[in-house]
């Protein structure tokens, strides 16, 4: 095909008055027309710095390019050096030869201008086109990416878009000067798992079409196996493994990619725990990379597997178990009101007859696409929410009857992580002044001396240490805010804990330790949780059962291993078949199919 682009030597640093931090760090790799790269590992690793560096698109300052070559080859043969363009030559390659898809669509989309126009705009500068071309143009764009009925949509903002809609939108402005590479930074992260497989098939399409050089930033090795025919791995600024997606996969060599790959969640087996990143490896404080394990990524795996004997004993112990929460025909209807003081002309039926039960100890799995009501279930059952209709029996309680005192004491009992844990945080509030209000509000321990010593204590349990009691939320990595989410919900000693995609915005090897530190929870306190995710894997790891809802209702529900393997309704079917299956054998199947087109 030809090489398009050849990376040598990029180093970027950025400065502040306490440190200089070199987020890209000797990065070399080479892209050639047709061919798509990963670049793959944890946030903070440089992956999107790295892209940014090839756009120029570093904030200066802090940041800056310190070195290295961005060489761009033209399909004639000449060949141009990106980083010593001067930036108004740069802009004509920016967005024209090379276009980006950034990874939040609602913040790279302008919220007050139009999406027909943002589009058209990129063809008018870039191409020349008139407003009229320019529109037709987009209209042809929004149907090749699979937008429905694209002459209306090209009239909507940003904000009257589903998320599926903005990324399609944010593909084909990026898409519309028909660039020789596209980088699409975590373009899927934020989707369910059937949009993200159609984004993924529509890029796949996109790349065949146009022979198109893709770079394509992911933290799931999974998402990776999709869509790569090479893979970059990136350990804090540098490019620790590099080589074909099938050695990367069946054969790794860099402990971190060992650790990568053995993280994700196992949709094959049951395992009593998920492996680690700090499984493999280990960082001296030179700097200097050990391995830790001396074990190949399935021998590891098969170690942790659960036998069929283990899994058939705590099914059993579950069962004699009493029932802690029973749901009744729950229904949550929200009005639709016609104009700001005007009657109601219908109902969005948000949860539309739900019914379930949890034994002591258990966790029922609630999965199913966004929109499907499972957060709106879960805040219901809590009085978060007020039902329609419905019974609500908590220990024999019934929850829709009680209020005042007697809902403030069933809410010890009772407790949520949320999905967002910076959201939930009072940003003007330390951790140990927000877990000290709460252990104030339910009048527990005679002293504030007694709450601090049991907040240092709990604070030690979920991975934290005492010093962080005295740390705002802002000081914290997206992981360390959920284990603070997870001290606060245990701070008050609950029996049930609703756990709202309480790691779908965490890296896969992050998503394990949390994951791994719940389930050790549950089994030392005897806890009890509904745990909400469209993440097959992750539901699969920690359930016991799976309940799968569509529009408000549950369409399946059954034991979790067979559930998986057997599913019974159309709709469960067509979630697993969306799995990304980072599998030789889908890696093969995929091969083989872009060989026959």
């Amino acid at each position: 095909m030809g090489l398009v682009l050849d990376v040598r030597g990029l180093t970027t640093e950025f400065r502040s008055e306490l440190a200089t931090v070199r987020a890209v760090d000797n990065v070399s790799f080479r892209l050639e027309r047709g061919k798509a790269l990963g670049i793959v590992g944890e946030s903070g690793s440089g992956k999107s710095v790295t892209a940014l560096s090839l756009m120029r698109l570093i904030p200066t300052p802090p940041g800056r390019i310190l070195s290295g070559e961005v060489l761009f080859y033209h399909a004639d043969g000449t060949v141009v050096d990106l980083l010593q363009l001067p930036e108004r030559q740069m802009q004509r390659y920016r967005g024209n030869r090379i276009a980006m898809i950034f990874q939040e669509p609602m913040t790279s989309l302008n919220p007050v201008f139009r999406c027909g126009d943002q589009v058209m705009e990129a063809l008018m500068l870039h191409r020349g086109m008139s407003r009229q071309q320019a529109r037709e143009r987009t209209i042809e764009l929004f149907r090749e990416v699979g937008l429905p009925d694209p002459e209306l949509l090209l009239e909507r903002y940003p904000h009257q878009l589903s998320g599926g809609q903005k990324q399609r939108v944010m593909i084909a402005m990026a898409m519309s000067c028909e660039p020789d590479i596209l980088i699409a930074d975590e373009p899927t992260t934020a989707l369910d798992v059937t949009v993200q497989a159609t984004i993924l098939e529509l890029m796949r399409q996109l790349q065949r079409t146009h022979q198109m050089a893709l770079i394509f930033i992911s933290h799931d090795l999974g998402v990776i196996a999709e869509i790569a025919d090479e893979v970059a791995v990136m350990y804090k600024g540098r490019i620790v493994e590099y080589g074909p997606l099938e050695q990367i996969f069946t054969d790794p060599q860099h402990p971190y990619t060992k650790g990568l790959l053995a993280c994700r969640p196992r949709l094959d087996r049951k395992l009593r725990t998920l492996p680690t990143v700090r499984d493999f490896m280990e960082e001296l404080p030179d700097g200097t990379i050990r391995e830790r394990l001396h074990l190949s990524v399935r021998e590891y795996i098969d170690s942790l597997t659960l036998s069929p004997e283990e899994l058939a004993a705590r099914k059993q112990t579950l069962e004699q178990q009493p029932i802690l929460l029973q749901v009744e025909d729950l229904r949550v209807h929200f009005p639709i009101r016609k104009g700001l003081f005007g009657g109601v002309r219908g109902y969005v039926k948000a949860v539309d007859g739900v019914s379930f039960t949890i034994r002591q100890g258990e966790t029922l799995g609630l999965v199913g696409e966004s929109g499907s009501g499972k957060t709106t279930t879960g805040r219901a059952i809590l009085r978060l929410i007020e039902p329609t209709d419905g019974r609500i029996l908590f220990n024999g309680m019934d929850v829709r009857t009680l209020s005042g005192n007697e809902l403030k004491a069933l809410r010890r009992q009772m407790q949520i992580i949320f999905q967002d844990p910076y959201a939930s945080l009072n940003p003007r509030l330390s951790v140990g002044s927000a877990l000290m209000e709460v252990l104030r509000v339910h009048n527990l321990f005679s002293s504030d001396q007694e709450r601090r010593e049991y907040i240092f204590w709990l604070l030690q349990r979920v991975g934290l240490e005492p010093r962080h009691f005295w740390h705002y939320p802002h000081e914290f990595s997206g992981g360390q805010r959920q284990r603070i989410g997870i001290a606060r919900a245990l701070a008050v000693q609950p029996r049930f804990i609703v756990c709202d995609e309480p790691v779908s915005a965490l890296d896969v090897s992050v998503q394990a330790q949390v994951l791994n530190l719940l389930v050790e929870l549950r089994e030392e306190f005897g806890l009890t949780y509904l745990f909400i995710t469209h993440d097959w894997g992750v539901v699969k790891f920690i359930s016991d059962r799976i309940a799968v809802m569509q529009s408000g209702r549950i369409v399946e529900m059954g034991d979790a291993e067979e559930l998986y393997a057997h599913p019974r309704h159309e709709y469960t079917r067509r979630l697993i078949a969306a799995i990304p299956a980072a599998t030789l054998e889908r890696i093969e199947q995929r091969r083989r199919e872009a060989a026959s087109l």
